[in-house]
């Protein structure tokens, strides 16, 4: 491998579900809603990820898309494997660096304020780094990025909790990180309600 093709995103997804996906937002605008707002915020992610110069796999969490906004000859599908997010991840990363990449940047797909330039600056960031970490409002993070496998990264954290970063961070604290702008990702009716681009999907909700 050479240059940008040692570089690889794993992008993490739920499979668009009626009533599985954005539960939290769907208490506050009813499931139909909700799993609308996350299909666009799957199509701002397809829209972000393309133009990027590196490999990208995308690690679905019940069955891998057929025919779906992911277009295979972009975008390589996996299955999410593991009892919890951190295993899930963990499982992502390491059978990245067995396959012989350098630079694994993980993201979501619910983070409307994510664009092409950010995660060209994770990856790099990671010519200097070993590590880029983007944190979330919500106390956990939208990105991460590594150069070497540490597992610890995954393990011991409360998973969608507000610890999840302060963990984070402690985790790192004795290598060479750097963090990335802090950014607000898709949870709530509160992280939505006053940005233009949602107002469609929140008519007669509120």
């Amino acid at each position: 491998m050479k240059g940008e093709q040692q570089n690889l995103l794993l992008i993490f997804t739920r499979n668009p579900e009626l009533g599985k996906c954005k539960t939290r937002l769907a208490t506050s605008i009813g499931d139909e809603s909700a799993l609308a707002i996350y299909n666009f915020l799957l199509q701002h992610t397809v829209a972000v990820t393309l133009p990027l110069k590196v490999h990208k796999l995308v690690y679905y969490s019940d069955k891998i898309g057929v025919n779906d906004l992911w277009n295979e000859d972009k975008f390589h599908k996996r299955l999410q494997t593991g009892d919890d997010l951190g295993e899930r991840m963990a499982n992502a990363f390491k059978a990245g660096f067995k396959a012989g990449y350098k630079r694994i940047v993980v993201i979501g797909s619910d983070l409307y304020d994510l664009s092409t330039d950010d995660l060209q600056q994770a990856f790099e960031n990671l010519s200097t780094h070993d590590f880029v970490l983007g944190p979330a409002e919500d106390g956990g993070y939208y990105l991460l990025g590594m150069t070497r496998f540490v597992p610890e990264l995954f393990e011991g954290k409360k998973w969608g909790t507000p610890s999840v970063l302060k963990d984070t961070l402690a985790d790192l604290k004795d290598k060479n990180f750097t963090l990335m702008p802090l950014k607000n990702d898709v949870d709530v009716l509160e992280d939505i309600e006053e940005i233009p681009a949602f107002q469609p999907f929140l008519k007669n909700k509120i």
